[in-house]
C-alpha cells in the first residue's frame, strides 16, 4: 500500500491538482446560462455596421484640382460643341468663361429655352408679373405697351407653346461689365388672336406655325444674383 504513495507520487498528485484548480479559476464553469456562440459573436457583427466604424477602403475624394480640371476639359468640349467651327463665337464663349466662373455652354442654353417658353407665354396670356421678372426695362415696357393696346383692343390671344426644334447660340462677349449672350430661337407655337367678338385677327387655331426669334440674355458677373435677363429682342424672317 505504502508504494502508492512514495514521495515522487505525491510530488505528482500535488501537481496535477493545482494545474487543475488554475484551470477552473480562468476557465469558470458552465452554469446554463451562457449565451450560444452565435449571441456571443453579435456584438462584433454590430459594431461592423456601425455609421462610426471606418470603412477599409474609403470611397476616393477627388482633389480640387481634379474637379476643376474635370470642369475645364468639360466646358472646353460644350464650347467646341456650340461654336460649330466658328473661332469668334469660341472666343466670345471663352471670354464669358472667365468672367464667370459659373457659366456653362449647355446649362445656359437650357435655362434660355425655359425662359423663351415662359416670356412667350406670359406674353400671349398678359402676364406682367412674370415679364417683368425676365425682362430688362427697357424690353419689359416695350411687351407691356403691346399689351395694353392688345387688352384696349378688346382682342385675346390663345396660345400653345408646342416646342423649339432649332436653339443655337449666335453670339457671346464680355463687355468689362455684364456677359451677353445672344441665342437664336427657333419655335413652333399655335396661335390665334381674336377680337372682342371672337373673330380671328391673326394667327390660326388649328395649324402649327414656326416662329424665328434672336434674343440676347446679360448678367453681370460681379453680382450676387445669379438670374439672367433679356436685354433685346427681334424677329426673324
Amino acid at each position: 500500500m505504502d508504494e502508492f504513495f512514495d514521495l515522487p507520487t505525491l510530488i505528482v498528485i500535488a501537481v496535477a491538482v493545482f494545474v487543475l484548480f488554475r484551470l477552473r479559476s480562468v476557465l469558470g464553469t458552465r452554469t446554463g446560462n451562457e449565451r450560444p456562440p452565435a449571441e456571443r459573436r453579435k456584438p462584433a457583427t454590430e459594431a461592423a455596421t456601425d455609421d462610426t466604424v471606418v470603412p477599409m477602403r474609403p470611397r476616393a475624394t477627388p482633389a480640387p484640382e481634379q474637379d476643376d480640371e474635370y470642369r475645364i476639359r468639360k466646358t472646353d468640349a460644350e464650347i467646341e460643341q456650340m461654336a460649330k467651327n466658328n473661332p469668334e463665337l469660341a472666343a466670345g464663349l471663352k471670354d464669358v468663361v472667365q468672367a464667370d466662373l459659373s457659366f456653362t455652354p449647355k446649362s445656359f442654353l437650357e435655362g434660355a429655352k425655359q425662359a423663351y417658353e415662359m416670356v412667350v407665354t406670359a406674353y400671349a396670356a398678359g402676364d406682367r408679373v412674370t415679364l417683368k421678372n425676365l425682362l430688362e426695362k427697357d424690353v419689359f415696357d416695350g411687351f407691356q405697351t403691346a399689351i395694353a393696346d392688345r387688352e384696349k383692343a378688346g382682342q385675346t390671344v390663345d396660345f400653345t407653346f408646342v416646342g423649339l426644334p432649332k436653339v443655337e447660340i449666335a453670339d457671346a462677349e464680355y463687355d468689362r461689365k455684364n456677359v451677353l449672350i445672344t441665342v437664336r430661337f427657333h419655335a413652333e407655337v399655335v396661335s390665334a388672336t381674336r377680337d372682342k367678338d371672337g373673330a380671328l385677327v391673326d394667327g390660326n387655331a388649328d395649324q402649327v406655325q414656326t416662329i424665328a426669334d434672336e434674343w440676347t440674355f446679360a448678367r453681370n458677373p460681379k453680382s450676387k444674383d445669379p438670374n439672367w435677363k433679356v436685354v433685346t429682342t427681334s424677329q426673324l424672317d
